[in-house]
C-alpha cells in the first residue's frame, strides 16, 4: 500500500487540555456540543493524558467546534495550547494557574 501525498493527508492540530477527568469528560462534552457526524468530523484522537492534563490531536478545520464544546461543558477544562506539531506544543511551558 502506497503513502498519501501530503496534499491528502489530513492536516491535525494538537491542543493540551488541564482539568480533571479528562478522558471521559472531552469525548462525551464533544459528542453533546456538535452530535456524532460532528464528533467524526474532528477525528480526535488521543496522544498522551495525565492525571490533570491531556494532549489529543483533532483536526484543523474542527479546532474552534472542539474548543467551544471544551468551553460550554459543566466540568472546568482549560485549553492551554494548540500547536501544529507536538515539539511546538512543549516549546512554550506556561506555569500552572
Amino acid at each position: 500500500m502506497r503513502a498519501l501525498k501530503p496534499s491528502a493527508r489530513e492536516k491535525k492540530r494538537y491542543l493540551l487540555i488541564r482539568g480533571r477527568a479528562l478522558k471521559e469528560n472531552i469525548e462525551k462534552a464533544i459528542l453533546e456540543f456538535i452530535g456524532v457526524l460532528g464528533m467524526s468530523k474532528t477525528g480526535l484522537g488521543w496522544i498522551k493524558s495525565g492525571k490533570d492534563y491531556a494532549i489529543i490531536s483533532v483536526n484543523r478545520d474542527a479546532v474552534n467546534e472542539v474548543r467551544a464544546s471544551l468551553c460550554v461543558w459543566k466540568e472546568k477544562m482549560r485549553v492551554e495550547r494548540v500547536s501544529g506539531t507536538l515539539k511546538g506544543l512543549a516549546k512554550k511551558k506556561r506555569p500552572v494557574k
